[in-house]
C-alpha cells in the first residue's frame, strides 16, 4: 500500500514538474542575453545564475551559457578554454532534451547549440567534427521549421547556414556534400536580412544586435560588395550603445572598407571600464589603423596584442606589422627581428598568418610600394597614388615588385571608381603575373569580374570570373576560388 502510494506521488510530482518546464525568455534573460552581446560577461553570469534561482524550470539559462561560451572564444580564441567548451555541449543538449518538448525553442535551443559549436570548431580549426555539428544544427532547424513555420527565429539560423555553406571554401565542400548540405551566399544573406525587418517591434526584437553582427561580417568579408559600408554602417547604429561589441564592429567595417580615419573614432569612442570582458582585438585592430596611417605609436598596439592575446591566430601578421613598422621608419635591425618572430611563433591556422610567413621569407618589399600598401589599406588612396607616381617601374628589382606596382595602382584606381584605369592596371598585372606563385594576378582577374558584374556587363565578368578560377598554385587560392565561383552562380541566377 505504501508503495503503491510512494509510486502515485512520484507520477504526480514527475508529471507536475514536466507540466512547469519552459523556455521562457522573460525580462532577466533578455538583460542576460544583450549583456553578452555587449561583451558584458560579469554581468550576463549574475543574470543568468539569477534566472536559475528564481526560475529553475526555464530551458533558456542553459541556451545562454552557451551563448556566453561562443561569444567568449569567438572574441577571445582562447585555446584552453575551447577544450573545457567541447566538453559541456553534450551536458547542455541533455539538459535542454528534459525541458518542454512542445515549446518551439525545445529542437531550436539543441540546434543552437550545435550551431555554436560548429563554428567555434571551425575558428580551431576542426573542420570535420564543425561539419558534423553543422548538419545536425540544420536538420533540427529544418525539423522545427516544419512544426512551428511562424516561429522566427529558425530563420536566423537557417539563413547563416545558408551563407556559410555558400562561403565554405572549396576544399571543403566535398565533405559537406557528402553530408547533403549545400548552401547559397545571396539567398543566405537576404533571409538574414528578412528576418531583421521581420523582428523590428516584435516579440523577438532582442535578436537585433546578434543579427547585425552577423549581417555585418557577412557583408565585409564574405560578400565584400562595393556598398559594404553604406549598408553595414547604419545597421550597426541600432546597436546598444552600452556594446564593446558595436564600437569593435563599427572599427572594423570602417577600416576593412577603406574608412580609416572613421575607424580610428570608432575605437577610440569604445565603452571602456571594469564590467568589460577584455578583447586583444581592439588592439590589434588599432595597430593596424595607426600603421597604415603611419602614426607613430602603432607599434605599441601591436605589440600589446602580441603580448596579451590568448590566441596563437594573427600572432604571425602581427609581427609581419611590427616588423613593417620599423622599416618604414628604416630601422633594418627591428625590421629583421620581428621577421625571425614571425617565423618561430604562432601558428598557420589562417589566411592572414599564412600570408605573413610567406612574406617574412620574400625578398624585402621596397619601401615606397610598401607605405602605397599601407595608404591604400586606411583608405589614404590620394596618399597611396602618390607614392605609386614616386615610381620608376623600370627601376624596381624583383618580379614580385614589379607586379606588385601595378596590381597597386589597380586596386587604387578601382577604389576610387576610376574603372577604366583600374581594368587597365588590373590587365597588365594579369599579363605579367599569371604564372606566378604571388596572388596578384588572379586577385586582379577576380577584381576585373567584379567591375564588369557592377557595369553590368555579365558575358565579361564571366570571362574573368573563368579566368581567375584557371590560375593554379597561387596564394590565397581558396579564397579567390571561393569568391570566382560564388560570381558565376550571381551572373546565373
Amino acid at each position: 500500500m505504501h508503495y503503491k502510494y510512494f509510486i502515485t506521488l512520484l507520477l504526480f510530482f514527475g508529471i507536475h514538474q514536466a507540466v512547469n518546464a519552459s523556455f521562457v525568455f522573460n525580462p532577466n534573460s533578455i538583460a542576460a542575453y544583450q549583456a553578452i552581446f555587449d561583451l558584458r560577461f560579469n554581468d550576463a553570469r549574475k543574470y543568468i545564475r539569477d534566472e536559475k534561482v528564481n526560475n529553475p524550470q526555464n530551458g533558456i539559462p542553459v541556451l545562454l551559457e552557451n551563448y556566453l561560451d561562443y561569444v567568449f572564444l569567438i572574441t577571445s580564441e582562447n585555446a584552453i578554454e575551447f577544450e573545457k567548451f567541447k566538453n559541456r555541449k553534450s551536458g547542455r543538449i541533455d539538459a535542454i532534451k528534459k525541458n518542454d518538448k512542445n515549446s518551439p525553442y525545445y529542437l531550436f535551443a539543441q540546434a543552437e547549440i550545435y550551431l555554436q559549436s560548429a563554428m567555434i570548431k571551425a575558428k580551431f580549426g576542426e573542420y570535420m567534427s564543425s561539419t558534423y555539428d553543422f548538419k545536425k544544427a540544420k536538420d533540427l532547424l529544418a525539423e522545427n521549421n516544419v512544426k512551428y513555420r511562424d516561429f522566427l527565429p529558425n530563420q536566423k539560423s537557417l539563413g547563416l547556414i545558408e551563407v556559410i555553406f555558400g562561403a565554405i571554401p572549396t576544399n571543403l565542400k566535398g565533405i559537406a556534400s557528402l553530408l547533403g548540405i549545400h548552401g547559397n551566399i545571396t539567398k543566405g544573406s537576404k533571409q538574414l536580412e528578412r528576418f531583421r525587418l521581420q523582428i523590428a517591434n516584435s516579440k523577438y526584437s532582442y535578436y537585433n544586435d546578434e543579427i547585425v553582427t552577423s549581417l555585418s561580417f557577412i557583408n565585409v568579408d564574405v560578400i565584400q560588395g562595393r556598398n559594404s559600408y553604406s549598408y553595414v554602417a547604419p545597421l550597426l547604429k541600432t546597436m546598444s550603445d552600452k556594446s564593446l561589441l558595436k564600437a569593435y564592429l563599427q572599427g572594423y567595417t570602417a577600416f576593412r572598407t577603406g574608412h580609416g580615419d572613421a575607424a580610428l573614432k570608432f575605437i577610440e569612442a569604445a565603452p571602456k571600464g571594469s564590467q568589460y570582458a577584455d578583447l586583444p582585438l581592439m588592439n590589434y585592430l588599432m595597430g593596424n589603423i595607426k600603421l597604415c596611417r603611419m602614426d607613430s605609436d602603432a607599434n605599441l598596439y601591436l605589440s600589446k596584442f602580441a603580448n596579451e592575446t590568448l590566441s596563437t591566430n594573427y600572432i604571425k601578421d602581427t609581427y609581419l606589422r611590427l616588423a613593417f613598422y620599423y622599416l618604414v621608419r628604416n630601422n633594418i635591425s627591428q625590421y629583421n627581428h620581428y621577421l625571425t618572430l614571425v617565423r618561430t611563433k604562432g601558428s598557420v591556422i589562417n589566411e592572414k598568418d599564412k600570408q605573413a610567413l610567406k612574406e617574412a621569407n620574400d625578398v624585402r618589399p621596397n619601401l615606397t610600394l610598401l607605405k602605397a600598401r599601407l595608404y591604400f589599406d586606411g583608405g589614404s588612396y590620394n596618399n597611396a597614388l602618390a607614392q605609386l607616381k614616386s615610381i620608376q617601374v623600370n627601376g624596381l628589382k624583383s618580379q614580385r615588385d614589379k607586379l606588385e606596382f601595378y596590381y597597386r595602382y589597380a586596386r587604387t584606381y578601382d577604389m576610387m571608381n576610376d574603372y577604366d584605369d583600374a581594368l587597365l592596371y588590373y590587365q597588365r598585372t594579369i599579363n605579367l603575373g599569371k604564372n606566378q606563385s604571388y596572388y596578384f594576378a588572379a586577385y586582379s582577374a577576380l577584381k576585373s569580374g567584379n567591375i564588369y558584374e557592377y557595369i553590368k556587363d555579365n558575358k565579361k565578368a564571366a570571362e574573368y570570373y573563368n579566368m581567375a578560377l584557371g590560375m593554379k598554385n597561387h596564394e590565397y587560392q581558396i579564397g579567390i576560388d571561393t569568391h570566382a565561383k560564388e560570381g558565376l552562380r550571381r551572373l546565373n541566377e
